[in-house]
């Protein structure tokens, strides 16, 4: 047995990680440069992605002017599903094919962004609907070469995807949450511009929040990269390979700007300070788990989407049940904490510290309490849903939620320990309510 950088070597385990990131562009007005960017790209006719909100507001103005000026030509795709289904990908994918566009842009948050790259996958390489999609729902097949230029211009302070290779949509057929995972969809370039988020609302800021905490967690606490079989080739690498040294940089980071910032951007919309700390800290554990993955509170969270049955959020598109996905993640993940710090408390006791819990006199055993009871603090500050009972399940649901988890393979199998249904089952029985 060897080490890398504080990580166990073991035997046929991988001693190799990866590190792949977007090229990132961050700071106030930074949107005005899409332009730019584009003209440099070598594009002519791009289609731009946002959704019908955003679609009035000030940044997809912003990027419009800017790639005017640039001599490049704009066609607006403002039908967007805010978390999108297999339907809404399969729409914007044939706007996308008969666009004929060199490249894309994308102005809005995860549901933007993940629709843009769904969309430029099947325009480029038409497929039958689920031969790209994640196993076991579907083939898993690879993209099969490189994809047109995507520039991200996130407008939510959460989900990082602006810097992965993952695009997520809700499988209505099967009503659960599921995806399309490959390092070629990764943008080619992320704009990051904090005045971006000024249009949020309250409960979103809130929401896509938690998305950055729940990020930086999983991706701290998955398996190490070194417990997983050494893969047959480099190309095999599976691209969440577990938690690793490039990974634990930006995942310590972006926990001290959440546990700094978050319920600041929440409390007041003028906090400017606070909305560009939250905006790194995104950009940040995005990266963060484009290369580590998340683990089971995502993959439950899938299921938690999924089956919502009457659930709405002020500040969300209204006249259909929806759990915004920040919440869907940290609602389980208290119960996750609680439960699987044992598996590493050190690494569970740091990651609350940097949250700005205080962890003195703190013994091992004490990890899982100690995260969790500050996790489940910041979610009532910011007055988020009160666990899974506050969001529209019970008991009778258990089952189910559990049998829309266990199907998360890529996600599942991330875990700092193996689980199974059973043990799933108990993790949503602890996620009910925390207060």
């Amino acid at each position: 047995m060897g080490y890398c950088l504080g990580y166990a070597l073991i035997e046929g385990g991988d001693a190799a990680f990866s590190m792949d990131a977007s090229a990132v562009t961050f700071g106030p007005g930074a949107l005005a440069e899409v332009g730019e960017e584009a003209a440099a790209l070598g594009l002519g006719r791009v289609a731009l992605f946002t959704d019908a909100r955003l679609a009035r507001l000030a940044p997809v103005e912003e990027a419009r002017r800017s790639l005017g000026r640039a001599g490049v030509d704009v066609v607006v795709y403002d039908e967007v599903h805010i978390e999108p289904t297999d339907h809404s990908f399969a729409e914007a994918a044939r706007f996308a094919a008969e666009g004929r566009f060199d490249g894309y842009v994308s102005v809005g948050g995860g549901s933007v962004i993940d629709t843009c790259k769904a969309a430029l996958l099947y325009a480029t390489y038409p497929a039958d609907f689920y031969a790209y999609v994640n196993r076991p729902i579907g083939e898993g097949r690879e993209v099969p070469g490189p994809l047109p230029p995507h520039i991200a211009c996130p407008t939510t302070t959460g989900t990082g995807a602006e810097c992965t290779g993952i695009a997520v949509f809700d499988d209505t057929g099967r009503k659960a949450k599921t995806g399309i995972a490959s390092r070629k969809l990764r943008p080619t370039r992320a704009i990051v511009d904090p005045t971006a988020t000024r249009t949020m609302p309250k409960s979103v800021v809130a929401a896509s929040g938690f998305d950055v905490v729940t990020h930086a967690l999983e991706s701290f606490t998955a398996r190490p990269y070194s417990t997983r079989p050494r893969a047959p080739e480099a190309s095999k690498r599976p691209m969440s390979q577990g938690a690793n040294p490039w990974s634990d940089m930006g995942c310590k980071s972006a926990l001290e700007l959440a546990g700094r910032y978050l319920l600041r951007a929440v409390a007041d919309a003028d906090d400017e300070e606070a909305r560009e700390g939250m905006a790194w800290a995104a950009t940040l554990a995005g990266i963060a788990f484009g290369n580590a993955g998340v683990h089971l509170p995502h993959a439950m969270s899938y299921a938690v989407s999924g089956l919502c049955r009457s659930f709405t959020m002020p500040g969300y598109p209204e006249g259909e049940p929806l759990v915004p996905h920040g919440v869907s993640v940290v609602v389980n993940a208290p119960s996750v904490f609680r439960a699987l710090a044992k598996t590493n408390p050190a690494r569970h006791l740091e990651a609350a510290a940097r949250l700005g819990a205080d962890v003195r006199g703190a013994a091992p055993e004490d990890a899982g309490e100690v995260l969790a009871s500050h996790l489940s603090g910041m979610m009532r500050a910011a007055g988020v849903p009160n666990g899974l009972s506050e969001v529209g399940y019970g008991e009778a649901d258990v089952e189910a939620l559990a049998a829309g988890t266990i199907v998360q393979a890529r996600l599942v199998s991330n875990a700092p320990c193996a689980i199974d249904e059973e043990g799933l089952r108990g993790l949503f029985r602890g996620a009910f309510a925390y207060w």
